[in-house]
């Protein structure tokens, strides 16, 4: 894949990933109103699902850890994340140095975590975690070397 190319692709993963993370927070912050384990409790029920079990019992913790968290907090986090994603993407559009080092740091800390994820809980939503991130750690690495040597990206073929 040509360099440009393969930069526009990781911004728009990242794009994807910013904007995941407020579709995400949007729906937590619809639902703040309601009583969170109630509604959780009716889905177990409606998924014919046993609340001790281990899936639905991680449910319920998450929920009730979701109703003692301090609200405020988690909408700047979310804010923080959003915005870093959204700029990201925007710096490695138009091929900015700073947006390949945010890229290239931002998914080398991931990295260590998913790997032993992976490690600990195997399987391909994990697997494909690491190598998505290795991949964009790579580009991102590649990209900076080239820049280095006085071969930034040229425009993307016709």
């Amino acid at each position: 894949m040509h360099p440009v190319r393969a930069l526009r692709a990781v911004a728009v993963f990242e794009a994807a990933k910013g904007l995941l993370a407020l579709a995400a927070a949007s729906g937590v912050l619809l639902l703040l109103h309601h009583d969170l384990r109630a509604l959780a409790l009716r889905l177990v029920e409606h998924l014919h699902l046993n609340p001790a079990a281990k899936v639905p019992h991680l449910l319920l913790h998450a929920v009730d850890r979701l109703q003692d968290m301090r609200v405020g907090l988690l909408v700047l986090g979310v804010i923080a994340y959003v915005a870093l994603r959204l700029v990201e993407a925007y710096g490695l559009w138009h091929g900015r140095a700073w947006a390949e080092v945010v890229a290239a740091l931002s998914g080398a800390v991931y990295l260590p975590i998913e790997l032993l994820e992976a490690v600990r809980r195997p399987g391909w939503l994990s697997a494909t975690a690491v190598l998505l991130n290795a991949a964009v750690v790579a580009l991102m690495l590649g990209a900076l070397w080239r820049r280095r040597q006085g071969r930034p990206a040229a425009a993307p073929p016709a």
